[in-house]
């Protein structure tokens, strides 16, 4: 399996990106992916708080550090492309940091 970075959107209405990131993984999984979504894992009750810019900002970095062990970036975006998911792409794209894998679109939530 290959080790994804999942990109999606979570600002704004938060349980719909939520509901989206969710399937997103679901799809890599179904492609035979290993995902991960640090906006899921650190945005939990108790981890950091995505309304302080500076816990965003922490747990954004905290996800780009998790790249080292990816082999790619995809990038969900039937709900547009948020601030964070811009500073992905700049990092794997103008950077070179990872190969972006694909931008991809599963529909939204139903």
């Amino acid at each position: 399996m290959r080790r994804i970075v999942v990109e999606s959107p979570y600002a704004g209405n938060v349980y719909e990106h939520i509901v989206y990131a969710r399937r997103a993984m679901a799809d890599c999984l179904a492609r035979g992916e290993a995902p991960f979504a640090s906006h899921l894992l650190y945005t939990q009750e108790g981890v950091l708080c995505d309304n302080i810019p500076e816990e965003r900002e922490l747990g954004i970095h905290a996800g780009f550090a998790w790249r080292d062990c990816a082999c790619g970036i995809v990038f969900y975006v039937d709900y547009g492309w948020s601030r964070g998911m811009d500073a992905a792409w700049d990092l794997a794209w103008k950077r070179g940091q990872l190969p972006i894998i694909a931008v991809r679109t599963i529909g939204r939530n139903p």
